[in-house]
């Protein structure tokens, strides 16, 4: 693992995204108990992982991140921002009241969120996709994860207390 092979635009956009990322959930109000926000925090990081190895250099080849084929500390950084965008689908999934007859609007304007990002992620050399992979092939993805992850919320919520009152999360 390399810490990076130059330090340009795509470390200092990784930067900044994180900031910005980790700012919003800590100015956000709780919501939620800490094994659950800790929970979709992994969450969010695994599924970011596992598309990156199955379709980004593991199995199938149709992209590189950041300036080397070798793993280097900007794309963990990256991997991290995958985490407080797992908490905040579920975050807003609760605070606008998702529910089965919107579930599926939710879900593809979150989808198209995240390809709207990738598309600025290619602007500034995050993602550079090769194999002919086209922008447009990460929209079923996006769908696909953003609907097992909203699966996984439902189920999860039906089995236990997911909210918290504040003063359980202060202790």
């Amino acid at each position: 693992m390399i810490l990076w092979g130059t330090f340009d635009k795509n470390e200092i956009v990784i930067l900044l995204m994180l900031v910005i990322f980790y700012s919003i959930f800590f100015l956000l109000p709780k919501k939620f108990c800490r094994d659950i926000t800790a929970l979709f925090f992994l969450w969010g990081l695994t599924i970011g992982i596992f598309f990156d190895f199955t379709i980004g250099g593991g199995l199938i080849d149709y992209y590189k991140l950041n300036d080397s084929n070798e793993y280097g500390l900007n794309d963990m950084l990256y991997y991290l921002s995958f985490a407080p965008f797992s908490y905040f689908f579920i975050y807003f999934y609760e605070l606008l009241q998702i529910n089965a007859k919107t579930f599926i609007w939710y879900v593809v304007g979150w989808s198209l969120l995240g390809v709207g990002l990738q598309w600025v992620f290619t602007l500034v050399d995050i993602v550079n996709f090769k194999n002919g992979y086209k922008l447009l092939y990460s929209l079923p993805v996006f769908m696909l994860s953003q609907t097992i992850t909203g699966l996984y919320y439902q189920f999860i919520r039906s089995k236990r207390k997911v909210m918290c009152s504040d003063e359980k999360q202060q202790t």
